[in-house]
């Protein structure tokens, strides 16, 4: 259970921490956010934890193919926010990603890589 508490704690304080250099700094705001932080940190427990390499190896290969279709949301928000407002640009901004996601898992289905 100290464990599981002490995981919670690092994770969360990476979250705080980035939103905090963010209020400060725009730029390092976003760079820390664009570091892969959360999938480091999933990786060391997952090999913390004694997970055979295989499993860490998928989780880093399909955290590579995933964040791919994620990238039109961060060229769409900016451009949405001023017209829409957050919620309405947040919704939207989920809503394209979802549909990225399908259509590149297709796309992607098509070389031999599943993603559903």
């Amino acid at each position: 259970m100290a464990w599981l508490i002490f995981k919670y704690l690092v994770t969360a304080g990476v979250v705080v921490a980035v939103s905090e250099f963010a209020k400060r700094s725009d730029r390092l705001g976003a760079l820390l956010a664009a570091l892969p932080m959360v999938t480091v940190l999933a990786l060391i427990w997952l090999y913390v934890e004694h997970q055979p390499q295989e499993k860490i190896a998928n989780h880093a290969w399909y955290t590579f193919w995933y964040v791919v279709p994620t990238l039109p949301m961060f060229l769409v928000f900016p451009w949405l926010l001023p017209r829409l407002g957050f919620w309405p640009t947040l919704g939207v901004s989920v809503l394209l990603t979802i549909g990225c996601f399908a259509l590149f898992a297709l796309c992607v289905r098509r070389f031999g890589i599943d993603l559903l």
